[in-house]
């Protein structure tokens, strides 16, 4: 499954859009998502060894170029494309919303998946996190001209369910498992339970919104085309940066990754807390469209950023 993966998660797109179109009862399974997701990290967090967090959190000149990334870069590129859609003001600040708000959960899945270094973007998450929350009030009315007030909870709530527990867990088993055998069972069944997880929690996120998003469609195309193009250019600008800091492959890689990769899942309850219903309908085809990038770009990397780099 693992030699597998990117049309493995692609086929769970397809079959949660099939459930989804099939039973419209479907969009029950939305709270479904955060414990699906929360299981996924936990695996992958069992596959970090913990030492190497704290060296990656001294890695000053990664922290540097993601947050210069993340926070410079993407924000200019994000007004420029944006542009293309101002005129719906519900699409413009549901594309906006999304796009400002790098991942902090499942680009550590694709990071693994590129042999990126994943984990240096799990130290930094924490990082990445509080920034956005802070960052989020300010970039947001300059990108839609509106002011949106910005609540702090999806955000806390993600600290603590995606990334505090699942750690803290993922520590004790890791721990536990150096001394007793079921210990070290589970954390094997984890660790194969990772792409089946993986493809669970697309399908639930896909078949949850997809009445929704089809009710909505026309409105939404623009969006989708908008995100495509991001995922493109941001990939490509990252990696011509990346090659001009000289940056080795690894932690190269997992600049492109981060830039690519958007905290949906973080923002959808922000979004769902919105006047305008259209705002989280753009998050979950943000969704989509990125799944089917990053299942590309997985492949695409190691040609694009390839060997080991000198390390800076």
């Amino acid at each position: 499954m693992e030699r597998h993966q990117a049309p493995l998660l692609l086929a769970a797109v397809a079959a949660g859009a099939l459930l989804g179109l099939l039973l419209p009862q479907a969009a029950g399974l939305a709270p479904a998502i955060t414990p699906l997701l929360g299981l996924v990290l936990l695996a992958t967090f069992l596959a970090v060894p913990f030492r190497r967090l704290a060296e990656s959190l001294r890695d000053w000149r990664f922290l540097l170029l993601l947050g210069a990334v993340n926070f410079v870069l993407v924000p200019a590129l994000v007004w420029a494309l944006t542009r293309l859609v101002a005129h719906d003001a519900a699409v413009l600040l549901g594309a906006a919303l999304v796009l400002l708000t790098p991942c902090i959960d499942y680009v550590i899945v694709f990071a693994r998946m590129a042999g990126a270094a994943a984990e240096r973007l799990l130290a930094a998450a924490p990082v990445l996190l509080v920034a956005q929350a802070l960052l989020l009030p300010v970039l947001l009315p300059l990108i839609t001209g509106r002011h949106v007030e910005v609540e702090p909870e999806p955000f806390v709530e993600a600290l603590l369910l995606l990334i505090v527990l699942p750690l803290l867990l993922a520590a004790a088993l890791q721990w536990a498992a150096a001394r007793w055998r079921p210990a070290r069972s589970a954390e094997s069944g984890l660790a194969a339970a990772m792409v089946p997880l993986m493809m669970a929690t697309l399908l639930v996120v896909v078949a949850s919104q997809l009445a929704a998003i089809g009710a909505a469609l026309p409105r939404l195309l623009p969006a989708a085309g908008l995100f495509a193009v991001f995922a493109v250019a941001v990939a490509l600008l990252v990696a011509l940066l990346v090659r001009l800091a000289r940056v080795d492959a690894p932690r190269g890689r997992a600049l492109v990754l981060s830039a690519v990769t958007r905290n949906s899942l973080v923002v959808l309850p922000l979004a769902l807390a919105l006047p305008a219903p259209l705002v989280p309908l753009v998050v979950v085809t943000q969704t989509v469209v990125e799944l089917v990038a990053l299942s590309a770009l997985v492949r695409l990397l190691p040609a694009l950023l390839p060997g080991e780099r000198t390390r800076g």
